[in-house]
């Protein structure tokens, strides 16, 4: 394992966060939103983690997440697979090897 950027790896959840829509992820739009893009509660619940969890990551004060949390972030923001292996960067992990074992889905599928 690297060192991390928390810092870094926070901005880029929050920046993915605010571009993702509710319909780019199947759920529902509602009718009052205040948040550009999607709530920490939407990804967190896409992510299967608290929204505690999710919300530390975003501030920059949480853990250094697993490679298992990056996979599960990268799956539920819908991240392409240039954006999962930056992710893994941020968070000091090497990015998996990419080809026909990955278990990452991509987006367009």
């Amino acid at each position: 394992m690297q060192h991390s950027d928390r810092a870094g790896l926070a901005d880029f959840l929050r920046g993915r966060r605010s571009v993702r829509q509710p319909e780019d992820v199947g759920l529902p739009r509602g009718r009052r939103r205040r948040t550009e893009g999607l709530r920490r509660e939407e990804v967190a619940l896409l992510c299967h983690m608290s929204t505690d969890y999710y919300a530390r990551l975003e501030r920059g004060t949480g853990p250094t997440p697993s490679e298992q949390m990056l996979a599960a972030i990268a799956q539920g923001l819908h991240l392409t697979l240039a954006e999962r292996d930056h992710l893994f960067r941020l968070a000091g992990h090497h990015p998996p090897t990419r080809g026909a074992s990955s278990d990452h889905i991509s987006p367009g599928l």
